[in-house]
């Protein structure tokens, strides 16, 4: 992460607090404990909600297969455009509420990763609904939803749709971080 970087995050934070949720981008420890989750040589589709100036979408680049497609959400326009102009490999979006759709205009019938550093707790509940909605429907079957958090809130919510398997403390994240590791439910 460069100075550039944490000022363009730092100025978007101050535009919009709740959607951004932090004032610095995710610690590259934060970063490598959720990339660290997926399994990668099996994924051949994922996203990443809330991408941000790319903290990491830069893991994701150096974990992915080269088959693998991989789409990112920002909504900040100066941030998804730094995003497409580091990752041209990666196709760029402005609305994680249109996922499901956006996966068939790019032709990506299910995700096995869904990564999120959207601060969800920020967000209406109408919103928040939406979007956790949105993640179960992109999913595979047994899929993962890799989320960092600043606080536990979000855990009733995700246990309703998702087998939360492991929550990790990253606590060298500025503030400190709960990644939460969950897994889509097997429909019968």
């Amino acid at each position: 992460m460069n100075f550039k970087e944490s000022l363009l995050f730092l100025k978007s934070f101050f535009r919009s607090p709740k959607n951004v949720g932090s004032i610095i981008p995710s610690s590259r420890f934060l970063a490598s404990k959720m990339v660290s989750q997926a399994p990668w040589l099996e994924a051949k589709a994922v996203a990443e909600l809330g991408s941000g100036t790319g903290a990491i979408t830069r893991y994701i680049y150096n974990e992915v297969q080269r088959s693998t497609k991989v789409l990112l959400f920002e909504m900040d326009e100066t941030m998804r455009y730094q995003l497409q102009s580091t990752f041209p490999a990666f196709t760029c979006y402005p609305n994680a509420t249109k996922l499901v759709e956006t996966m068939a205009q790019a032709d990506v019938q299910q995700l096995d990763v869904v990564f999120s550093g959207l601060p969800f707790f920020n967000f209406e509940p109408g919103l928040r609904d939406t979007l956790v909605d949105q993640i179960v429907k992109s999913l595979k079957p047994g899929g993962l939803f890799i989320a960092f958090q600043y606080s536990l809130q979000m855990r009733k919510t995700l246990s309703e749709h998702f087998i939360i398997e492991k929550i990790h403390v990253v606590p060298l994240n500025i503030p400190p971080a709960f990644v939460y590791v969950c897994r889509k439910k097997e429909t019968i």
